[in-house]
């Protein structure tokens, strides 16, 4: 147009594309861009006290922005320092454990110093060999009987797919469709188990490890077998041994009353545990208890997947551990301990709930669990009732077993 102009050509109106770009000059490419940049040519420019709105919007929005970027700033620092502290209180833990503790276990395991120690989380790298030496060896299990029931479940696995119909004398009192039923719940659980980290599904590295374990346990104990939740207490069990130690340790763990008592479905001994359970709920939570018999919500409907997975399915897995960590201290009156803390760090939640949403809130329980928080709670809890300790109340309450038929909860099938 200039150039016309010079050449004293008549000028023409500019083309929409010369319009388009035109317009573009002036685009605000963001809200700072859209206070500070004047207006265009064919506007009113913007009046004085407007532009010094403006500019102290501007001003407040920098100001704003650092102070954002300072927050996140002191946020990543403080990850960071909190991050490199536990590296070091680990670090620190775990020459403790290796140098002190491991070589003396015998005289050390019970001291308060070792008890306090196992309070804040074993570290993984000697996970492992705690809970070996903190479960036991009662059943005297070697190596060379894993191999064998190992060997014996191969066999079985290789004559049911062949469609054969031995059965070896001490298995004789079960049924060939009984076995092959449990063999074939192992093949469906092991799919379930941990599926989102996808180590213990056919194909991943764990999948064999994982069948050879239950798969030998169904042999080892025949009256027993496979019963769900099984697969649960196997993998935690893999991920920090051996698979001849996890066996081990897996046996072992599985024949401790309380575990024996719920696998074995033995319903009065279930119940007893119910009732005492109740004991102390009704002490720390009377107003939670309360409202939970109000809805008629019994231990059963929450308890039974909590002890027969060890709370590894419905606890975060590195949550899960560190219970395990304190229950192989303190036996099972720590389950039920755990159970009381989850209890109570949600009370104000679920006595605000009714039947449905509390049975499924305990089913599956927040991924975020803070474990300061959850751990604070546990330690919260008494496991005392009229100066009688959980073992006292267990105990009594076995003995009469006609007072746990009528006060305590009637197991659901």
């Amino acid at each position: 147009m200039e150039y016309d102009d010079k050449a004293g050509r008549p000028s023409r109106p500019p083309s929409p594309k010369q319009n388009v770009r035109k317009n573009l000059d002036f685009e605000p490419l963001s809200t700072t861009a859209l206070i500070l940049e004047d207006r265009p040519a064919n506007l009113p420019a913007k009046p004085a006290e407007e532009a010094q709105k403006h500019r102290q919007q501007y001003e407040e929005m920098v100001v704003q922005a650092k102070k954002r970027e300072l927050k996140e700033a002191q946020r990543r620092k403080k990850q960071l320092e909190e991050r490199c502290r536990l590296e070091d209180s680990i670090g620190n833990a775990v020459l403790t454990w290796n140098n002190e503790i491991l070589p003396n276990w015998e005289t050390m395991w019970c001291s308060r110093k070792v008890r306090d120690l196992w309070w804040q989380g074993i570290p993984p790298s000697v996970r492992g060999k705690v809970w070996s030496l903190a479960i036991g060896n009662e059943l005297n299990i070697t190596h060379e009987l894993f191999d064998i029931c190992l060997a014996r479940a191969k066999e079985r696995w290789r004559s049911f797919s062949t469609g054969g119909s031995e059965v070896d004398s001490e298995d004789a009192g079960f049924s060939a469709a009984d076995r092959e039923a449990s063999l074939e719940l192992i093949k469906l659980d092991i799919s379930r188990t941990f599926p989102n980290l996808c180590i213990f599904q056919q194909g991943g590295p764990y999948h064999d490890m994982l069948h050879s374990i239950l798969g030998a346990y169904t042999c080892y104990r025949p009256d027993v077998g496979y019963v769900q939740g099984m697969s649960f207490i196997a993998a935690v069990l893999i991920l920090n041994l051996d698979t001849a130690d996890a066996f081990i340790a897996f046996s072992n763990l599985l024949n401790k009353p309380c575990q024996m008592a719920f696998f074995r479905v033995d319903h009065g001994l279930m119940l007893t545990y119910f009732a005492a359970f109740e004991v102390f709920f009704e002490e720390n939570l009377p107003k939670l208890f309360a409202h939970f018999k109000k809805n008629n919500l019994t231990p059963d409907i929450y308890l039974i997947d909590w002890i027969f997975t060890l709370y590894s399915k419905s606890l975060p897995l590195d949550l899960a551990c560190r219970i395990w960590d304190v229950f192989c201290r303190d036996g099972e009156e720590f389950l039920f301990r755990t159970a009381l803390g989850i209890l109570k760090l949600f009370e104000d939640i679920l006595t605000k709930m009714d039947f449905i949403h509390i049975a499924q809130f305990l089913t599956r329980l927040p991924d975020d669990l803070p474990a300061e928080d959850f751990f604070a709670s546990i330690a919260a809890v008494q496991m005392q009732s009229r100066n009688k300790k959980w073992a006292q109340v267990l105990t009594a309450l076995q003995r009469d077993s006609r007072d746990v038929e009528k006060g305590s909860p009637s197991l659901r099938h």
